[in-house]
């Protein structure tokens, strides 16, 4: 690759290293603010947390559509990022969660404005026989930002809530800057449409069975996904905030380490396999995470997490080569938001169901998710490729 290519597609991973810190160094700042300062409810917490993903998922579409409009509105993207900047600072001003689930709004809303437009610019960006790896390398990069975000809320616990926030807030002004340098140098590959041409480039899977299994994959890998996640793992399991933030940090950090190989396997192998394996492990996850135990909690969670990074990658690639690849990135991101809010809110309001006790004991909000579970491994099989 030239080398302005190779210096914009550098600078997108790198965004998505800061941009991570960003938001995960606020996601357990505010789950146990709203848990522990608000004393909301776990179904409150489920709503904060869902409230941001709903939100994306709508913003995403919009995005993806906007984009068609004109390349040029990829730098709308770079500016939501650095709103984010604006929006962590009302967080230490709230006094009930209904608050703190508005603000999330506005961050959803923002972020489903900025990161489908970066996965979208270095899907096309990237030459296709490497695209699933690259795009892997992006998600990485996120997820080792995810290790060290968790790493930077537990050092920086006595600095409260205004102090955390403006750490984050740093990080999502630079995130910004990062991205319209990238956007510049890239801005020539920029394509959100293409003519349909019958010798064009076309996907080597089945879009619409794409969206299908990532609503459903998102939809279990919920109890994953931000501020429920640390609640459970830490009232399970009676562990510390840090302790719990930490451990969940090293979870995603591993999955997404090991989902490089996964998408290595998807290029020069079989992108099919490779989505019926994901599927699997997704499938099993929150049943492993319904025992009580910590092995069974964090490998339930460990194999959510590495099903899904391993997935987006492959789901990105296999839609960058559909004709209209900014509104069909954009709206896997929605479909995958709006079924993340599903199965967050179904685990907020199964959480009161309580436990079953017998040999092991299992939490029945989990458990809930078990035919959504079978529902994916029916899609993962009736799968086929046109390609590989």
């Amino acid at each position: 690759m030239e080398i302005r290519r190779l210096a914009g597609i550098i600078l997108l991973i790198l965004s998505a290293f800061t941009g991570t810190i960003a938001f995960r160094l606020a996601t357990p700042a505010i789950a146990f603010y709203t848990r522990d300062i608000l004393k909301a409810s776990m179904l409150s917490v489920s709503i904060v947390s869902m409230s941001f993903v709903l939100a994306r998922a709508f913003s995403s579409v919009f995005g993806g559509l906007m984009l068609e409009r004109g390349k040029r509105l990829v730098y709308i993207g770079a500016i939501a990022m650095m709103g984010n900047a604006l929006a962590v600072q009302l967080y230490p001003l709230t006094s009930t969660w209904v608050q703190v689930a508005g603000i999330k709004l506005l961050n959803g809303f923002l972020n489903g404005l900025s990161w489908p437009m970066a996965q979208f610019v270095i899907a096309v960006a990237t030459p296709k026989e490497i695209r699933a790896r690259v795009t892997a390398i992006y998600f990485f990069f996120g997820s080792i930002a995810s290790l060290l975000g968790n790493y930077v809320y537990a050092y920086t616990i006595d600095l409260g809530l205004g102090g955390q926030m403006w750490i984050s807030s740093a990080f999502f002004i630079l995130t910004g800057l990062i991205m319209v340098a990238s956007y510049i140098l890239l801005y020539e590959r920029i394509t959100p449409k293409r003519k349909k041409t019958p010798d064009g480039e076309r996907p080597s899977l089945d879009p619409k069975r794409v969206l299908i299994i990532a609503s459903l994959m998102a939809v279990i890998v919920a109890f994953t996904s931000g501020e429920i996640t640390y609640v459970y793992v830490s009232e399970a399991l009676g562990m510390e905030k840090a302790t719990t933030a930490t451990l969940i940090g090293w979870a995603g950090f591993l999955a997404a380490m090991l989902s490089y190989f996964a998408s290595w396997l998807a290029d020069v192998r079989s992108e099919r396999r490779m989505v019926l394996l994901t599927s699997i492990m997704a499938a099993v996850s929150p049943l492993l995470a319904a025992i009580k135990t910590a092995p069974t909690v964090f490998l339930g969670i460990f194999l959510a997490l590495f099903a899904f990074q391993s997935f987006r990658p492959i789901s990105r690639k296999v839609l960058a080569s559909y004709h209209r690849s900014s509104l069909a990135i954009g709206g896997v991101n929605g479909v995958q938001n709006l079924s993340t809010f599903l199965g967050g809110m179904l685990f907020g309001f199964a959480y009161s169901l309580g436990e079953l006790h017998g040999v092991v004991t299992l939490n029945l909000a989990l458990l809930a998710f078990t035919p959504v579970s079978v529902a994916l491994l029916w899609q993962g099989v009736k799968l086929k490729g046109g390609g590989k």
